[in-house]
């Protein structure tokens, strides 16, 4: 498993917004400078998250991004999937899947279950307040 660059980029920019709404809209040029992430780039990962409701975007002068809604109710294993989709490990195991026709006699499958119970509880114990206080995790 690996978390692409749009998830990481995503990452870096809600939690600067959290940093810094406070004085209220962010613009994008602004986390771009900050975060040293190509402006072009922000554009798509910050469409994807106006589009599903993570954040407030607002034009013209005075605008830019905001958070919908306080930053510990920002799951981080939920934006990850957001972005990159299932964390499960192996094929069988995403949501929404059939049940593999071997799930009865596969010897790997507790091994992945195992795995997928892990990155997902791990994951599931961050919010973006977390990270953005965090010296180091």
């Amino acid at each position: 498993m690996m978390i692409s660059t749009k998830s990481r980029y995503a990452l870096r920019f809600l939690i600067d917004i959290a940093e810094h709404q406070a004085d209220g809209y962010v613009p994008l040029k602004d986390v771009a400078l900050r975060q040293e992430i190509s402006e072009k780039y922000l554009e798509i990962v910050v469409k994807e998250l106006v589009r599903d409701g993570l954040l407030a975007a607002q034009r013209g002068k005075g605008g830019g991004y905001r958070l919908n809604r306080s930053s510990d109710e920002y799951n981080i294993k939920s934006i990850i999937e957001l972005m990159d989709g299932p964390l499960a490990p192996v094929a069988c195991l995403e949501p929404g899947r059939e049940a593999c026709p071997r799930q009865g006699s596969c010897r790997t499958l507790p091994l992945w279950t195992g795995l997928d119970k892990v990155i997902s509880a791990y994951l599931s114990q961050f919010t973006l307040t977390d990270l953005a206080a965090a010296e180091e995790i």
